[in-house]
This record gives C-alpha cells, sequence and structure tokens, in this order.
C-alpha cells in the first residue's frame, strides 16, 4: 500500500466543531470496545505496576491520562490497581467538554473515588505538575510533527518518574485490520471513518524513533505489540 509510505493527516470527524453529543458518545463507546480488545489497560498496567513496585516508599502513584476520551482507559487502571490493592490516584483531562462529562460519569458508576477528570486544551495550556507518570492513549497520531514534539518533550518534563504513550502504528496489515475491526465493532460512522485515518496519520517505528530522539529522551524503550500498536515507556534518570 503506497498510501502507507508517507504520514497522511486528514481531519478527524471526532475533533470538528459541532459534533453531535449523541454521535459523540457512541463514538467514544466504540473506541472503548477498541481499546479493550486491544487490551491498552493491560499493557499500561504492566508499566504502571512495575513503577509502583520500584519506589522502596511504596507511596501512590499520581498518574495523569492526557486526551482521556471516555475515561475507560483511566477507569481501567483504577480498577486494576483496586483489585491488586496498589495505592494509585488517577486523574485524566480531555480538551472536548462532552467527554469529560461522559468520563466523570463513568466514574462515578464504578465508584472509584480517584478517578476525576477535567478539561484541558495540553496543546495550548501547560501541563499540571505533581503527578508521577503522564501519558496518553490514540492522541499521538492526530499531531503533527511540531505539535507532537511539543507534547513528548512537555511530557517528559511535567512527570516526575515517567511517560508512557501507546498509540497506532502505520502498517498494512493495521490499516486492513483497522477497516474491518472498525466495522465489525461499531456502526457508529465517525469510528467508521476515523479508525483508517488515524492509521494514516500514525507513525512508522523509524518515524517514531527519529521523533523521540528529536525530543531528547534517547532512554526511551519502545515495544510493538498487538494489534500494530506501540508502546513507548520513558523514566526519568
Amino acid at each position: 500500500m503506497r498510501f502507507l509510505k508517507c504520514r497522511n493527516r486528514q481531519p478527524e470527524l471526532m475533533d470538528q466543531p459541532g459534533l453531535s453529543e449523541v454521535e459523540h458518545s457512541a463514538a467514544l463507546a466504540a473506541l472503548g470496545r477498541v481499546n479493550f480488545l486491544s487490551c491498552s489497560v493491560a499493557r499500561l498496567w504492566t508499566a504502571l505496576r512495575s513503577l509502583a513496585a520500584s519506589d522502596p516508599a511504596q507511596r501512590p502513584l499520581r498518574i495523569l491520562d492526557l486526551a482521556c476520551g471516555g475515561g475507560d482507559i483511566a477507569i481501567g487502571l483504577a480498577s486494576r490497581a483496586r483489585q491488586g490493592k496498589i495505592p494509585l490516584t488517577i486523574h485524566g483531562c480531555d480538551f472536548s467538554p462532552t467527554a469529560v462529562r461522559i468520563a466523570t460519569e463513568a466514574s462515578q458508576r464504578s465508584s472509584l473515588a480517584d478517578v476525576k477528570f477535567f478539561r484541558l486544551d495540553v496543546l495550548k495550556e501547560p501541563l499540571p505538575l505533581g503527578y508521577d507518570v503522564i501519558m496518553c492513549s490514540l492522541f499521538l497520531h492526530h499531531l503533527d510533527q511540531s505539535d507532537a514534539q511539543s507534547l513528548i518533550t512537555g511530557m517528559a518534563a511535567a512527570a516526575r518518574r515517567a511517560v508512557l504513550i501507546d498509540d497506532l502504528l502505520r502498517t498494512a496489515f493495521g490499516y486492513a485490520l483497522c477497516g474491518v475491526g472498525c466495522r465489525i465493532l461499531t456502526r457508529s460512522r465517525i469510528v467508521q471513518t476515523d479508525g483508517p485515518r488515524s492509521v494514516k496519520a500514525a507513525y512508522s517505528l523509524d518515524e517514531l524513533r527519529g521523533l523521540v530522539a528529536q525530543c531528547g529522551l534517547q532512554s526511551a524503550r519502545i515495544k510493538r505489540h498487538w494489534p500494530e500498536r506501540f508502546l513507548l515507556t520513558w523514566e526519568r534518570l
């Protein structure tokens, strides 16, 4: 697929103004199902559990999830922490008030007191301090090169211990899998349209390594995982 040779960022329907709350809610629910089948929470939880175990003082981890969407990742991580009796506080932020409301309502239904959500434009406003881990999932591919570099650099500067980034890889198999999966998992026109566009906008492994090097995070580890995604882990030395 020659059209996947270079990144091709196209406007995604989810990011367009005027999107109805009904469509937005349906799209966020569908993305939650995609994340579940992609084992996103499990991948991130493995990294967070390791960080928690490496602290001799066993202090509660404070985590910030950027561009949190409907909050399924943050809520899933908090649930794992509660089951494992690992002290953890996780907050999520998103530019969309609709996403923040949906995430807040979901956390209230889950009775997870340590999960809070708030509105923040992470591209225009400074990232809040005081978090041990700053992470994001399925957000990096939305950004152009300069915004992606600014975001990663800002995450590393604000995080006290680590940065985690989970996102798509731009591959032919990933594109085909996304096109089929989005049509099987949901009837949302938003997800069915945005899914393949997201893969076109994603980074290749070589591009990602170059981006991370430009951010000065040479010690970052990048691990490829199912389904054609990567997990970037950077820890402060």
